[in-house]
């Protein structure tokens, strides 16, 4: 039984390289075997060559000086850090909040069953990812220092020990985060804003790793006392890959203590969690009046409802939400730098700053794509906003003007920031903050067209066609495409005609497109979506 359920977890798992939820149908093999060999050459290829390089350039120093063991404890904290990455989401995922939690519990199958295959699905996991570090670091001090039987025996040894490691964090990590999903209303909102977080501590660190081991390898003396006097048990740990049989015996006990420890928390704590509805609060009814919104209102307002209820659809449709001001703000603290760069760059060309500007924003803008799934989204359910007693064209218009609304106001504020940086007139600058804003309106009604124009409306998978969709590429880089055609155009022609006629006539171009667009949504774009 424990077999099956394992294989069951690991098929959820690779779920989409058998089947295609775009088509709602099996995958043909030699697609399955495709999509596994594209696995394989990111795992082998990228992630194996990439630590491979690595080790090579740790190991050698560090072994002729005599610290192999602080070689091992660098790896293995890279090879943790990767393994807990790729699998804490699917701890919290698939270890409590299984589809199939209430059928497998109403079954003859032991709890500790249960448990053990989503352990061993979490396991397999993290240890694929923590291999991609562990075998290049394993072999790379093969070739230095030499094998022998004994070594390999210890290096399997911390093999387990790291995944093991790995496994028991995992576990941590989503129990809190189980725990804390049931005390969560907005549920989606909360994922997004983590997962975001969770990223950006990834490449903060991955981005700091480098300084961090050329300044451990400049002192290294002074880094290895400090292990040894404060982290005993990291000491141990290193000494495991210098094939130490009393380290790797005390490790190896450790490690086994700790893994019962959490074992019996996961058996205590598993089945209240995995069937937890979450709290409902009790609330005492007052009369109040209530505000009624117009038809229009109450569209917008669902459209924005579904999109902070899905932390998918943020993710993949609203970063430029994010990227947007942050950029405005980036241009706070360098943007003179960058008025300096351009400046030198196109030295012969006046006024080009305000463009590119302009440009890069727009750019960042074109990473929203919120109206563009959001007819597909409706699925099965299209029926009900067809048969709304509402003209279809302002069902289509509140889908674009959520995306005008949550793209526009960040639009906004990036702009003002720019104006500090570019020292142009006061025309152009008004102009800086009108044409983005056009651009945005231009954009989003760019945007349904597309998912109008290309539906996925048979999808098993909301991500289908938030990710899936040739409609979500189209827009993407068609966005990319406007902007870039109108800085280039400023660069080779635009440039004599200035920066503020040049500015009107863009503007004008997008309003223009923008009409007809709004136009066409409210006839043939209508008639269209009624017939879906």
């Amino acid at each position: 039984m424990l077999r099956i359920l394992v294989k069951k977890q690991l098929e959820e798992v690779f779920r989409g390289y058998f089947y295609n939820s775009k088509k709602n149908c099996m995958r043909p093999k030699w697609q399955i075997a495709l999509y596994f060999v594209f696995y394989a050459l990111i795992m082998v290829g990228l992630l194996g060559g990439m630590f491979t390089g690595l080790s090579f350039s740790l190991c050698g120093p560090f072994t002729v000086a005599g610290y192999g063991w602080l070689y091992f404890v660098m790896m293995g904290g890279i090879a943790a850090a990767i393994g807990i990455f790729a699998s804490v989401f699917n701890c919290y995922s698939g270890l409590y909040l299984g589809k199939d939690n209430d059928l497998l519990f109403s079954l003859p199958i032991p709890l500790r069953t249960i448990i053990a295959s989503r352990l061993i699905n979490v396991y397999i996991l993290g240890a694929m990812y923590s291999a991609t570090v562990m075998i290049p670091t394993s072999v790379i001090y093969w070739i230095t220092a030499g094998i022998s039987a004994i070594s390999v025996i210890c290096h399997l040894l911390w093999y387990i020990m790291i995944t093991v490691f790995v496994l028991m964090l995992s576990c941590i990590f989503g129990w809190i985060v189980a725990k804390l999903s049931q005390k969560i209303k907005n549920k989606g909102l909360i994922s997004a804003a983590a997962t975001l977080m969770f990223i950006g501590l990834y490449y903060y660190c991955y981005f700091k790793a480098g300084d961090l081991i050329q300044q451990v390898i400049t002192h290294v003396d002074s880094y290895a006392d400090k292990i040894k006097g404060a982290a005993y048990i990291l000491y141990l740990f290193g000494r495991v890959g210098e094939s130490d049989i009393i380290a790797t015996l005390i490790m190896s006990a450790i490690t086994a203590v700790v893994f019962t420890l959490v074992w019996r928390l996961m058996s205590r704590s598993f089945l209240k969690i995995a069937t937890a509805e979450g709290k409902t609060a009790k609330i005492k009814y007052r009369e109040k009046r209530y505000t009624q919104k117009t038809v229009f209102g109450a569209l917008v307002s669902k459209e924005l409802a579904k999109f902070t209820s899905s932390s998918g659809y943020m993710l993949n449709c609203g970063m430029g939400i994010l990227l947007i001001p942050v950029g405005g703000i980036a241009l706070l603290f360098k943007g003179k730098m960058l008025a300096e760069v351009i400046g030198n760059m196109f030295a012969d060309k006046p006024g080009v700053l305000p463009i590119m500007i302009c440009g890069a924003l727009c750019t960042l803008a074109a990473m929203n794509d919120i109206a563009t799934p959001s007819v597909s989204l409706e699925g099965k359910s299209l029926w009900i906003p067809q048969s709304l007693p509402v003209h279809a064209g302002k069902v289509l218009r509140a889908k674009a003007c959520v995306q005008i609304i949550l793209t526009g106001i960040p639009m906004l504020v990036a702009c003002i920031c720019a104006l500090f940086v570019v020292d142009a007139s006061v025309p152009v600058k008004i102009l800086m903050v009108i044409v983005p804003l056009i651009q945005v309106v231009f954009s989003s009604l760019f945007d349904l067209i597309l998912g109008l124009k290309m539906p996925l409306l048979n999808w098993t998978n909301e991500l289908a066609p938030i990710k899936q969709s040739g409609a979500i590429v189209a827009s993407m880089f068609g966005g990319w495409i406007f902007t870039m055609i109108m800085m280039v155009a400023y660069i080779l022609v635009g440039y004599k005609l200035g920066a503020f006629t040049y500015l009107i006539i863009c503007g004008v171009i997008y309003a223009l497109a923008a009409l007809t667009m709004l136009r066409w949504l409210d006839t043939k774009g209508a008639k269209e979506f009624e017939a879906l």
